[in-house]
């Protein structure tokens, strides 16, 4: 088997680490591995396949030459600055940051929707990874919309704190902990407010239209993956004190009547899904349950009696792994499949 240079930029945060652990999960076939991250991470060795690597200054590096695929987890104004400079030097990048998601000559992929988008990476030698809140609903819905054409979509998100980063894990280990030993709790950093036994209706920042960045990301990102620009979205996202795992109450609306039969028979055959759904015997979905997963899981399966064509599902993911770092990986394995 052929083997690829590969970087991660970003490697030493919570979602280039689990990069990291996919790749070596994944026995990707790697030739050469480089790692960068910030000066703070300089001289930092991470581990990989029982070596040790060391972390790159991104800034200091002139030249990309010689790379074949760079996983970025970065944020979106390194992945600006930098993701062209690795495309210039024949990079394809895959940027799990928002900075490209929107961008019409960059593709925007979730294997198991619209894994044919990736031969789009020839436009500008990025491909997008989308929102995590977006990758599991799309997971999700794709079968049903493909056999009932989904007219609209509310989703409710109920979202770990791994998804604002190590710091925001830290903050939540850090007030649960005051709170048990009776202390003040620590003030709310890297999260909007307190968010220890609390939900918190604030992702990202708010928008003229009183939509945050975040809700805003599943609307417009979920019509491009689904290739369906008449899909009606609406999203209200939520941070909850989960420490792994988003949770979904998504209502979909469809052209054609789905029943609960049908649907349950659609989503067991769905690439990446599994279906968890006894409610006689409290089985559902649960955060706790799937951290650490790379799958959907979808229960609480039900017809909408409020409306002709509706259906209500409950969809779980892990937000590190399939929401970020595994869906990164498995685009990287589309790429190497069928165009590099």
């Amino acid at each position: 088997m052929k083997e690829y240079n590969v970087a991660v930029v970003g490697a030493t945060g919570a979602v280039g680490r689990m990069m990291l652990s996919v790749l070596e999960e994944k026995n990707f076939p790697i030739k050469n591995l480089k790692l960068f991250a910030s000066p703070k991470s300089k001289g930092l060795k991470l581990s990989f396949k029982g070596e040790k690597i060391e972390v790159e200054v991104l800034e200091e590096t002139k030249s990309f030459k010689g790379l074949d695929i760079a996983l970025f987890s970065a944020g979106a104004q390194r992945s600006l600055d930098y993701a062209p400079l690795f495309a210039k030097d024949g990079v394809v990048v895959i940027d799990n940051s928002s900075a490209w998601r929107m961008d019409p000559e960059v593709p925007l992929v979730v294997p198991e929707v619209n894994p044919h988008a990736v031969a789009g990476y020839k436009n500008k030698g990025i491909i997008a990874n989308p929102n995590c809140s977006t990758i599991q609903m799309v997971v999700a819905l794709k079968p049903l919309h493909d056999y009932g054409k989904i007219k609209r979509i509310v989703v409710s998100t109920y979202q770990a704190v791994s998804g604002a980063g190590q710091k925001a894990i830290n903050e939540l280990e850090a007030q649960v902990r005051a709170w048990c030993q009776g202390t003040d709790m620590p003030p709310a950093k890297h999260i909007p407010q307190i968010i220890a036994f609390n939900c918190v209706p604030h992702i990202d920042v708010f928008l003229p239209n009183r939509y945050t960045k975040e809700e805003i990301k599943m609307v417009e990102e979920t019509k491009k993956i689904m290739e369906d620009p008449n899909i009606k979205v609406t999203a209200t996202t939520v941070r909850v004190p989960v420490f792994y795992g988003h949770a979904e109450s998504i209502n979909i609306e469809t052209e054609k009547k789905i029943s609960v039969e049908k649907a349950i028979e659609l989503l067991k055959n769905a690439p990446g899904v599994v279906v968890l759904d006894n409610p006689d015997e409290k089985l559902y979905p649960l955060q706790i349950e799937v951290a650490g997963k790379d799958e959907v899981f979808v229960g609480r399966i039900r017809e909408d009696f409020s409306i002709e064509n509706g259906l209500n599902l409950w969809v779980v993911a892990d937000n590190l792994r399939k929401g970020a770092a595994t869906n990164a990986v498995q685009i990287a394995e589309l790429l190497i499949r069928d165009y590099l």
